[in-house]
């Protein structure tokens, strides 16, 4: 095939080409351009609020002490002949139980002789009085004298002639033998130390055979019946707790928790008791005393409960006074300078509001807001009184957290 020929050939096809590409732009419809409506409201989720009455709870941090503790002290000095086996650390003991027996021999002795000097004092008393018989006789007939009756005895020189300071000597003597024989029985008993209430041993630092005296260190004993928890909660917050008028009353519930060391739902009930009228030294914050009975579980109907350890350092939540009249909103929508976004008519509304108390999830408003109105809980980037708002068509309310 000739060149010239292939030249035409490549002509017609970049001709075609040429219509069909022109056909195909030429034939291909127009976009239409429709009016368009841009949604300048933001899309937002509400709680509707409710009022009514409230609780609080008042959470706080605490140690755990003992009500009782003592430092187990001999008031007599002797030898340890019997150690009973539950003063021992971590046994347990009920009021007046023996602990430790101190040798009563030279104690006895002692008592023994006190009586003896008694029962003598007795005697000579027994003797004056057979004395002062005598001298009564003796005294009616020297008055019976017509020189005495001259010349009468004063008051003091009867009292002589009738051996009345011999007679009051005698008295006295017996009152001091009753006292040192008191002394010695009180002695002797002091030799068997006993447990001054149900206890808890801590510590026991003597045995059999050990020489004591008085002021030396035994052992470290606390009492069952009760344990503290010294908690520290703000100033402003002590308003809202109840504390008892006297030791029969009960103040504000109280529940103690352990998140560290206790099971989930775990916790033990107390309730105020005290309120210590000094604020923590570093943490400026009011000190109360909430107590726990029966820390240690021993009850049948404490089976099942933790057990509290002195020292342990727990959670505490306090149930606070009943607020009235009170619309209670979860604290994550509260915003800043104590302020709530509301929607009202299909906008926004930056509102401020009067807040009684807030504990660790909800903060309690006195004033503000009312009951129906709608607070938006969605976190806006663009706030500002007035902004159109909207919520979705289906399932826009949430639940209120109340």
């Amino acid at each position: 095939m000739s060149n010239k020929k292939i030249l035409w050939i490549c002509l017609a096809i970049l001709i075609a080409g040429i219509a069909i590409t022109t056909l195909i732009f030429s034939t291909e419809p127009e976009a239409q351009t429709e009016g368009a409506s841009i949604e300048t409201a933001m899309l937002v989720d509400v709680i509707t609020i409710k009022g009514g009455s409230f609780e609080p709870t008042i959470a706080a941090t605490g140690t755990v002490q003992p009500v009782e503790d003592i430092t187990l002290s001999p008031l007599v000095s002797g030898q340890i002949l019997h150690r009973d086996p539950a003063f021992t650390p971590g046994g347990f003991v009920k009021k007046n139980q023996p602990l430790l027996q101190i040798d009563p021999s030279d104690y006895k002795n002692t008592l023994e002789l006190r009586k003896s000097e008694l029962l003598q004092s007795k005697t000579t008393l027994d003797t004056e009085m057979g004395r002062q018989q005598i001298a009564e006789q003796d005294l009616k007939l020297i008055t019976n004298d017509s020189l005495f009756k001259d010349n009468p005895l004063s008051a003091e020189e009867r009292q002589l002639v009738l051996r009345q300071p011999q007679l009051n000597a005698v008295k006295a003597t017996i009152v001091g033998a009753k006292a040192s024989v008191d002394q010695a029985q009180l002695n002797l008993e002091r030799t068997t130390i006993r447990a001054p209430f149900d206890a808890h041993i801590l510590s026991q630092n003597v045995t059999t055979g050990s020489q004591v005296g008085p002021g030396d260190d035994l052992g470290r004993l606390v009492g069952t019946d009760y344990y503290w928890v010294t908690a520290t909660v703000p100033v402003s917050k002590l308003q809202w707790l109840r504390f008892p008028e006297n030791d029969k009353d009960r103040g504000s519930a109280v529940l103690i928790k352990n998140s560290t060391a206790w099971p989930d739902g775990q916790y033990r009930e107390g309730f105020l008791d005290k309120q210590i009228g000094a604020l923590d030294g570093q943490t400026r914050l009011a000190r109360v005393l909430v107590k726990v009975a029966d820390p240690l579980a021993k009850n049948n109907d404490m089976e099942g409960k933790p057990i509290l350890m002195i020292g342990t350092f727990v959670e505490v939540e306090i149930q606070a006074n009943k607020l009235d009249d009170i619309v209670r909103l979860n604290r994550d929508y509260i915003r800043s300078n104590e302020t709530v976004w509301v929607m009202k008519d299909e906008k926004l509304e930056i509102r401020e509001v009067d807040i009684l108390l807030t504990d660790n999830e909800y903060a309690y408003i006195r004033e503000g807001l009312q009951e129906g109105e709608h607070v938006v809980i969605t976190d806006l980037s663009t706030v500002s009184n007035g902004i159109g708002l909207r919520t979705r068509a289906e399932g826009s309310e949430k639940e209120p957290t109340q």
